[in-house]
């Protein structure tokens, strides 16, 4: 394990225990040791969409997106943080890649679910919500959103 590895992995308990100033740190540290960590870059993207510092966390996105690519993670990450800076095309683009890398990830799809009917187009929404379901019949938020673009309450 190299030394940036190292710190990343630190970086990561600090995050999972709530100490996000210090897994900020540790993230910055090991990106410092290594530009091209693509897992620090994801980790410290994931604090920065908690912080909703979301421009920051689609840098970080692209940049860890950049260094793997054909994962869905920050496909996911960076599509969660273009929705909440109203970049919905953007983030529909990356849910639809994502989809295809990872296909039986639910919150994929009923975050694409989302953007879709952010989009106004309920048939992808709808299908979306669908795959959702089917992975995790008991999935509320694909429940609901299924039910808000195929017309019911």
């Amino acid at each position: 394990m190299t030394e940036a590895q190292a710190v990343t992995v630190r970086a990561q308990t600090l995050a999972r225990s709530g100490k996000t100033e210090e897994a900020l740190a540790a993230f910055n540290n090991a990106i410092e040791i290594d530009p091209n960590n693509a897992d620090a870059l994801y980790g410290r993207g994931l604090l920065y969409q908690g912080e909703k510092q979301h421009q920051l966390a689609v840098d970080d996105f692209t940049a860890a997106n950049g260094l793997r690519p054909q994962q869905a993670e920050p496909l996911l990450g960076r599509a969660i943080s273009y929705l909440a800076l109203n970049k919905t095309k953007e983030a529909g683009a990356d849910l639809d890649e994502a989809a295809q890398d990872d296909p039986q990830n639910v919150q994929i799809w009923t975050t694409r679910g989302l953007a879709y009917e952010r989009l106004g187009d309920k048939a992808k929404a709808a299908e979306s919500y669908t795959r959702a379901i089917n992975l995790h019949p008991k999935d509320e938020t694909a429940r609901t959103g299924f039910a808000r673009v195929a017309g019911r309450s």
